[in-house]
């Protein structure tokens, strides 16, 4: 594919080795040729890179699978574990490759696992996770009229900042994209 075609979230062969495009720039300065910046992400590593690519210069495509499978366990020496709904195959993703990923997901959760040539190299998300607070400190009298924010410790034990009336056992709406409180859901 052309260079020109590179999108964020996009996934290339670059140097023997997939990467992730996680912020592209197209750029055309004054009177010279065009060219894409690209900021790539290492599937294998996890070390970023920033590489320009002429915008007539060609790029290979990576092709990618996809298949749903549930959260397991964390296993101390490979990672996290997942097993494939379809087939019972179990798999471990590299920490480092997920990032703050694993902040979102709680034991048993299904979600779409990408493979890249028979290795999984990803994890999708939905946009927002419902997660239950174990740990806060109580609301103190008074400070409800106030946009109070106090830390939370989530059943991942990722901690987030929330309004100061939600209590330790509430159910919460989070967003993966950003890491945020959402709203209090009421089951």
């Amino acid at each position: 594919m052309d260079a020109t075609n590179i999108r964020k979230g996009s996934f290339i062969k670059h140097k023997d080795d997939l990467w992730q495009a996680v912020d592209v720039t197209h750029r055309t300065p004054g009177n010279k040729r065009g060219f894409v910046q690209v900021k790539m992400r290492n599937m294998r590593t996890g070390s970023h890179v920033t590489e320009k690519f002429s915008s007539n210069e060609n790029v290979e495509g990576a092709w990618l699978d996809s298949r749903k499978a549930q959260y397991l366990y964390d296993d101390a020496q490979t990672g996290p574990v997942f097993m494939d709904t379809e087939n019972f195959e179990q798999y471990s993703l590299d920490r480092e490759v997920l990032g703050d990923t694993m902040n979102y997901v709680k034991e048993n959760d299904e979600f779409e696992v990408t493979f890249h040539e028979g290795t999984p190299i990803g994890l999708s998300l939905p946009a927002k996770v419902d997660l239950v607070i174990i740990e806060t400190d109580p609301a103190v009298k008074g400070d409800t009229v106030n946009s109070v924010m106090k830390d939370a410790k989530l059943e991942t034990g990722f901690v987030i900042k929330v309004p100061g009336h939600i209590r330790q056992g509430d159910k919460i709406r989070v967003s993966t994209a950003t890491g945020e409180f959402q709203e209090r859901v009421n089951d």
